[in-house]
């Protein structure tokens, strides 16, 4: 389940940079590949199945695999690189993948403290 969550959430977040630059956010996938990838390794290379909803290490290996594995690709291929889109992806992509795993973490604390 986390898996997917973090995939429909980088592809979120492509939709919206797409939506927010007057482009159609249904090419989102075209703007997404690189992070997807990224991600993808960043499940690898922590084994997250294992522990999905940790915030260190899956979490942050994940979204920082995510940022630099993407934009990685985004520079190989020819896409944009511009810092401050550097900057927008590694905050909301840290938002997005870091904040529902704190969230998942702080409630599953407070359910067995009941």
């Amino acid at each position: 389940m986390f898996l997917i969550a973090d995939l429909v959430l980088v592809t979120i977040f492509a939709a919206l940079g797409r939506n927010a630059h007057e482009q159609s956010p249904w090419g989102a996938l075209e703007t997404a590949w690189p992070f997807l990838v990224g991600a993808l390794v960043g499940w690898v290379l922590t084994r997250a199945h294992r522990r999905p909803a940790a915030l260190f290490p899956t979490g942050v290996v994940v979204w920082l695999s995510a940022e630099i594995i993407g934009m990685l690709l985004r520079m190989l291929t020819g896409q944009g690189t511009a810092l401050a889109f550097v900057l927008v992806s590694l905050g909301v992509l840290g938002l997005f993948l870091l904040g529902y795993r704190l969230i998942v973490l702080l409630v599953g604390r407070s359910l067995r403290n009941r």
